[in-house]
Formats: C-alpha cells, structure tokens, sequence
C-alpha cells in the first residue's frame, strides 16, 4: 500500500475541494490517503504549516512509497517542506502540483510563503518525480498561468498538464468537484 499526503490549501480542510473524492478513488485502488488539518487555515503562517504537513508526510510511511499533493498554498507548503528535508531519511517517490503559485501573486496573508526563493536543487534532491495540474482559467495564478507551470518545469524539471478549464480546481473550501486528472498523475507517480 502506497500514502499519499495532501497538504490543503487557504481557508480549507481535509474535506474540502477535490479531496474527498481523490482519497475515494485512491483507496479503490488500495492506497491511503491523509490530509492533515493544517493549523490558523484563515491566516496560513509557514513555519507552523509546514511543521504540521512535514510531521505528517514523515509519520505517512516510507518515503519512497509515499507522494506528497499539495493545492494552491498548500503545494507551495509542499516545497517548502521539501527544502528542510534531508533526503538522507528517505527520497520521496513523488510530488504533484495543483494550482500551485510559483511566486507571490497577490495575496498578502500568503506573502510568508514566498518570502525566499526556492531552492530548486534541494527540493529536487527530496523526491523522485514531479507533476504539475495547472487550468489556463485559474482566477489565482493570473495574468498568465503558464508562467508558474514554466517556472515549476524548469526549476524542477516536472512534467506538467495544463487544462484549458477548470478554475482553481475548487476555489472555495466549499467547491467540491472531481478531478479526475489528480487522481490520474498520482497513480502515475506511484508507477514511475
């Protein structure tokens, strides 16, 4: 069995979105998915949230069975998690992108987030694969959303799909949609 650990993004929950529905389908195929409730959702703080999201990627299981999602602010905790971890406790065999920012873009309450720049080698360095799931309508990551896909393909060398629709997959905490497109590069992940 292989874990899959979702870090949530601002104002949500672990049943918000997209989440209910991929832990469905991931558990059909007999993986485990967890998505820990991140602290202060209102007002997301780094350090807190990626202490809490590390805790849990690490207590997941081996980390070479294990691929780590992250939505909007929650894939940019992803990385930042990724850059303190020592890959001498283990590679990860994943990391999947979901309307990620791959710098500031406007929201002031996130702004902690992209303080720094990332460190692309060391993040490199903590996991094995990297997808990114990016819409060309995302309201968030605008003006042009391919911007922070090309960033994330040429600082992590990540292969990316980009749908013409979808929004921000889930823009509320209370928009819960399927994405079918998740649930397929993650599966993709675990076979890679």
């Amino acid at each position: 069995m292989s874990e899959i650990v979702v870090a949530h993004g601002y104002g949500a929950s672990d049943d918000s979105a997209w989440f209910p529905y991929l832990t469905e389908q991931l558990t059909k195929e007999g993986h485990r998915v967890t998505v820990p409730r991140l602290p202060d959702t209102g007002a997301p703080r780094l350090e807190p949230w990626r202490k809490a999201y590390g805790e849990a990627a690490l207590a997941a299981g081996p980390a070479g069975s294990t691929v780590l999602v992250g939505h909007s602010i929650g894939a940019v905790n992803v990385l930042r998690f990724l850059e303190q971890h020592d890959p001498a406790d283990g590679v990860f065999a994943g990391v999947l992108l979901v309307s990620a920012s791959a710098h500031e873009v406007g929201y002031e309450a996130l702004a902690s987030f992209f303080a720094d720049e990332f460190d692309w080698a060391r993040i490199r360095r903590s996991a094995r694969h990297f997808r990114v799931l990016q819409a060309m309508d995302d309201p968030v990551n605008q003006p042009d959303p391919t911007e922070h896909v090309r960033l994330f393909v040429e600082g992590l060398g990540a292969t990316a799909v980009v749908t013409p629709t979808g929004g921000h997959f889930g823009a509320t905490p209370d928009d819960h949609v399927e994405v079918p497109e998740a649930v397929r590069l993650v599966l993709e992940l675990l076979a890679a």
